[in-house]
């Protein structure tokens, strides 16, 4: 996807993937991972998802990345936060106390940026990625995380023939493939095609949410 694509739906207001509430399997699975108080936190492609504050509430510092600056800025204005922006390398730094959001390309981290980075949470951007993508995404992860870095991951499985991402479907053999380097061990599925309109009528058959733990 080009980044035209994505600041034209923050732009546009088409933000269908954007969650009003904090995401129920980041409550269910996240304690289980047993990170340290005070860890960091990555959330890759973060938007402005309440599930940086619920992260920030349980304890964490949480390192955001996206790459529409209109996120960023509704993420800080709409809860009241006060902010301090800089630049760090390739990035627009925007920090209010435990949440750190950096504006910018996701591809431009580079380890030494992610080095204290021992969580990561990943819901809306696997899932927001062309092949060609997640596959350059999944290999950041494994060059760039530390190897004590454990997390958890949520993944959509449908039939692609049938309508096109975003969101995508990611199998769980690519990701099994992609987080190679990485305990991969599945947690949750559920069959979710009763609540998507726009699924059901393309004509899709099963639509799966799949909630990974992953460990390094």
């Amino acid at each position: 996807m080009e980044p035209a694509f994505w600041h034209k739906r923050w732009a546009d207001n088409q933000i269908g993937f954007h969650q009003p509430q904090v995401n129920p399997y980041l409550q269910a699975h996240w304690p289980m991972l047993g990170l340290a108080p005070g860890a960091r936190v990555l959330v890759p492609l973060c938007g402005k998802s309440l599930d940086m504050l619920w992260l920030a509430a349980q304890g964490y510092q949480v390192l955001g990345v996206e790459l529409s600056r209109r996120a960023v800025e509704d993420f800080f204005t709409e809860h009241g936060l006060q902010v301090q922006v800089t630049q760090h390398g390739a990035f627009e730094s925007w920090r209010s106390d435990e949440v750190q959001i950096w504006c910018g390309d996701i591809f431009a981290l580079r380890a030494e940026d992610l080095a204290d980075c021992t969580g990561i949470y990943d819901r809306a951007a696997l899932i927001a990625l062309p092949p060609e993508m997640r596959e350059r995404y999944m290999a950041l992860l494994g060059e760039t995380l530390p190897m004590a870095c454990r997390g958890v991951l949520v993944t959509l499985d449908y039939d692609q023939a049938l309508i096109d991402g975003p969101p995508f479907s990611v199998a769980d053999v690519e990701v099994r493939a992609g987080f190679g380097s990485w305990q991969v061990d599945e947690v949750e599925v559920r069959e979710i095609l009763g609540e998507s309109p726009k699924f059901l009528k393309a004509g899709v058959a099963s639509l799966v949410e799949r909630v990974y733990r992953l460990r390094r």
